[in-house]
């Protein structure tokens, strides 16, 4: 009998996308074998599974919109009463995306949609408080999902970058 090793982890511990794609294409193969029980609803197992890694990109998406909406207020209202608090959401926001972000999840995200997701929320919050989203931000993000998520990532970096994007727009495309 084959000995469980239990000193290494496990792809799913490591990246849980790439664990449920693998997961999902031998669920197919073993569901597409006809000497296998019919009894098993195959398509939805295999549904299931590939909705984990669905599930956890959703959840990455929704953690690092979050941070560049802040980002993004807090360079369009840096006078606004909730500076602060913006602040130390951002910090919060991209621990929780540093640990939840893996490799495979770089591909399966639409990052500039997230980045023209995230001024738009942006933009529909500050005007909540009669301010307005910074004019001439790029249509495209200008982070790379690894600057995201890097661990040397800051607030006052980010404000750098998109500061030096909106004094000289024809350098960034």
């Amino acid at each position: 009998m084959d000995e469980i090793r239990t000193d290494r982890p496990s792809l799913y511990d490591e990246d849980v996308v790439a664990w449920a794609e693998q997961q999902a294409a031998a669920l197919r193969a073993l569901g597409a074998r006809p000497d296998l029980s019919n009894t098993l609803d195959w398509d939805n197992i295999i549904e299931e599974v590939e909705d984990v890694g669905r599930s956890q990109i959703r959840t990455l998406e929704g953690t690092l919109q979050a941070m560049l909406v802040h980002v993004l207020k807090y360079l369009s209202a840096p006078r606004a009463q909730s500076v602060r608090s913006w602040r130390a959401e951002i910090i919060a926001f991209h621990a929780t995306a540093r640990r939840r972000y893996t490799r495979s999840m770089r591909q399966r995200i639409d990052w500039d949609g997230l980045w023209r997701d995230s001024k738009a929320v942006a933009a529909a919050e500050l005007a909540v408080w009669g301010d307005e989203l910074a004019t001439g931000l790029p249509d495209r993000s200008p982070f790379t999902p690894e600057e995201l998520v890097a661990e040397d990532f800051t607030l006052d970096g980010a404000l750098l970058r998109l500061a030096s994007i909106l004094q000289n727009p024809n350098d960034h495309h």
